[in-house]
Parts: structure tokens; sequence; C-alpha cells
């Protein structure tokens, strides 16, 4: 692939693909409202044309909620046969844009916003999240396509229209048309920089074990006064048993907790280090400045390579105003662990729960309730997509890729992994400041722009 003419192309097209981007922004695909129904499915008739006219066979897939988008570079010529199957993925719903009062302008009226430095962001609902990551691959496509008369790869783009609305119609769909989906590798945009000069891929995504306890003591709430002493009082035992969770050295207590996790690469953990994030520069904005957690590990080893176990509330007794001289004859929490590596999340569950019931007093009571689990995501540091994808960004931006983890999860990468076996390429060029899911969302020219020139390049490199 001519590369350089390839690029030249993004350069001098990037007012049009703009005009095309903002085309779309246009379109109030709120996939949470049943109002918007329509313009998720004129978004979704937007994109299947869109990617008809670049020589991909293209349809909108209804489904038992939006429709999804799929195409197939099946009508578009391929250099070579024995060129890597990519699958991109997508998504063209947005959020609701209240409180619409907080918005400078309309949200669904796209327009360029020049700062005082004379740098631009693009300023709508959607414009980062997700149309205008997913637009800078498909403006790369069309790039490619319009030069070189061929694609270096096949492609096979989804894009879906319930992402914002926990993508409830993904997994029938997947069950069904899977054998269409399954590729060599899928790409997926939806993550972000480190900085507005360093590009990231993300190697890792944290899985999820959500759960919910109540101790119950007494068959009813107890005068403090009269019972104070020889009762029960599930708030302390409850108390106890979360204190009992970690020990002094932030490390979690229950037996086989850390079972699965794998170290990162020498390689990785100087990449880390080279990103020079300190606990203060992390903290700080929150009002913080000492990092709490395992103490012989950094704030970025605790974010991307180390499981959690966090206590996300608490409730037992009176909480109203003013003061009520009770002991509680219940008192619940809510706990979930953050997982990594090669974690169980049904083995975690059955150890904290054994972990728990050892705790309770003989004459108390124990109950459960699950709230979700998902595994963790993690590709091998020594994957070739993922060194090609370093290079690549490296080419592009002038310096190093930070390989990065994510403490959260994206659902659809698990799906990806567990259900069509392939790893996912994860790279976005969103800002911590684009106000994704708030009034006056942005995506800076530059991430879209260089966007565009990114993904041609990560194309070239296969």
């Amino acid at each position: 692939m001519d590369i350089d003419a390839v690029l030249k192309r993004i350069d001098d097209d990037l007012e049009t693909s703009l005009e095309r981007l903002f085309a779309l922004l246009s379109i109030p695909s709120i996939s949470t409202d049943p109002a918007y129904d329509g313009e998720c499915r004129r978004a979704a008739q937007w994109l299947a044309d869109d990617f008809a006219a670049m020589g991909f066979s293209a349809e909108v897939r209804d489904t038992e909620g939006k429709p999804m988008v799929l195409a197939k570079s099946d009508g578009a010529p391929v250099a070579g046969d024995d060129k890597p199957h990519i699958l991109f993925y997508g998504h063209y719903d947005v959020q609701p844009v209240d409180p619409l009062e907080l918005w400078t302008e309309e949200p669904f009226k796209p327009h360029l916003v020049t700062r005082e430095d004379g740098s631009k962001m693009i300023v709508a609902r959607g414009a980062c999240d997700d149309k205008g990551q997913f637009m800078g691959f498909v403006e790369a496509v069309r790039a490619i396509l319009a030069v070189e008369g061929a694609l270096p790869a096949p492609i096979t783009i989804l894009i879906e229209g319930e992402e914002e609305s926990g993508s409830p119609s993904l997994p029938g769909f997947l069950a069904a048309a899977g054998d269409e989906l399954k590729a060599d590798a899928a790409f997926v945009c939806d993550t972000g920089m480190w900085d507005a000069d360093t590009p990231a891929i993300a190697m890792s995504l944290r899985g999820l074990v959500g759960e919910e306890i109540t101790i119950r003591a007494a068959n009813r709430d107890l005068h403090s006064g009269q019972f104070g002493g020889p009762a029960r009082n599930p708030n302390h035992i409850l108390a106890k048993i979360l204190a009992a969770l970690h020990d002094e050295d932030g490390r979690v207590t229950v037996p086989g907790f850390y079972e699965g996790v794998v170290e990162p690469a020498a390689e990785t953990k100087a990449n880390w280090e080279r990103l020079g994030l300190t606990a203060e520069e992390f903290l700080g904005p929150i009002g913080l400045k000492e990092a709490a957690g395992e103490k012989d590990r950094t704030v970025l080893e605790q974010l991307w390579s180390r499981p959690t176990l966090e206590v996300n509330g608490m409730i037992g007794g009176y909480t109203g105003k003013g003061f009520k001289t009770v002991i509680p004859g219940e008192a619940s929490a809510k706990v979930s662990f953050r997982l990594v590596g090669e974690q169980s999340p049904a083995k975690l569950r059955e150890a904290f729960r054994a972990f728990v019931r050892e705790r309770v007093p003989a004459d108390c009571e124990v109950s459960f309730a699950e709230h979700g689990g998902s595994p963790a995501f993690r590709v091998a540091e020594d994957w070739p997509m993922l060194k090609k994808g370093e290079q690549a960004l490296k080419d592009e931006w002038g310096t190093e890729t930070a390989m990065v983890g994510m403490g959260g999860s994206i659902p659809i990468v698990h799906s990806f992994k567990h259900k069509l076996g392939m790893d996912t390429l994860m790279i976005g060029f969103a800002l911590e400041d684009d106000n994704v899911h708030s009034p006056n969302e942005k995506y800076d020219l530059k991430c879209f722009h260089k966007g565009i020139r990114s993904w041609a390049r990560v194309l070239a490199a296969l």
C-alpha cells in the first residue's frame, strides 16, 4: 500500500469527511427513549447506504430492539488472499441530552468550536461516543479504496444501536449471526488516548462480580437500652466481616482470591513506568494524595493488572434524620470485585461467600444476592496484531504508544473472545475532557483527523 498517498488523500478530504460525520451526528439516535426509535432506524439506514456506496454489501438487520448494521467487504476488492479478516465494531446510538439547558448549542446541530489557542473541537451529542470514533475507521477505509482501489484485508463492519442502553439485543444477534461475524481479530474504537499527544492501546479489561450480603440477627429492631450488650448487633457483625477482607498491606484475604492473576511482562511494566503517573497526580483532582490498595504496587499496576474488592454500600438500622437508639434486626452491604487475568467469577463468588459464612455467629443468618459477573479480558503481550498497532500509532503520533489497561469493561469484547473466539485490538482517540454522556460532548478535530490517519496506518500494517 502507498501509505503516503493514502494519508495525503485523508488530509485533502478532511472537510468532506467532516460533512459526512456532521450528517450522521445530526440524527438524534437516542436508544433509551422509544420516542427516538425512528431516528435510530434512520441512522442505521444512513450507515448502510454509506457503506454500500463504498462497495460493501451492507444491510440493516432487525433485532428485538434497535436494528444492527452489518457490512462486508465482499463487494470491494481485496489485495491478496492471505490477509487476516478483520471485524470492526462501533455503535450509532447515543445518550440522552438532558439537562438540555446546559448545552451551549443544540445537541444535534454539530459545529466546530475554535479555542483560544487555535485548536478546534467538534461539539455534538455522539461526537466522541461513538460516531466520531467509528467514522474515523470508516474514513480510513474510504481513503484506502479511493487510492488503492482495494482493501489490504477483508473487513466486516458491525454497528449496533443499543450500546448506550445495555445492548439487550446483542447476545441474540451474536448467536444468530455468529458465523457471519467470525474473523481473525476484532477492532474496537470505544477507548481513548493517554493524553492529547500520546496514543494508547488497551491491552486488558477488568472483569466484574457483584454481591449483596444481608446479616440477620433478632427478629425485629431492638431498643438499645433494653437489649444493648446481650443481643447481637448485625451492624457490628457486618463491619467486622468487611474489615477482615483486607490485610494491613492492602491485600484481599479471601482464600484463593489471587488464583489466576497474571503478572505483566517486564516490557509492559516499563511502558507504564515511562508514563510517570504518581499517586498524587492521579488522586489530586479528587481531593486525595496518598494511594491505598496494595502497598507494593504502583497506581497503574493497581488499576490495570491487579484485582480489587470494594465495599460499595452499607445499610443497617436507623439512617434518617435525628437519632433513634435501635439495634437493627438486619444489616446489608453491596460488594464488588474487579477481576484480572484468568480469575473465575464463579470461584471467587463461592470463596467470598464461604469467607463470610465462617464469620457469622451461629444464632444469626446470612443471605446473598448475586449482581452479575463477567471474566476479565486480556490479549497476549506478544500478539502480532498488538505489535503492529503499537508501531502504527507510534509512526503517526511520533511518540511511544501507551500500552494501557482499563479498569472497567466493554461487554462486546468479552463476547468476541468467549463466543466468537477472537481477540480484540482496542484503539481509540477520546480525551478525558470530551464530556462523554454529559452536556457539550466534544471530540477534538485533531483526534478525528489523526484518528483517520492512524487507522489507515494500522490497516496498512496488516
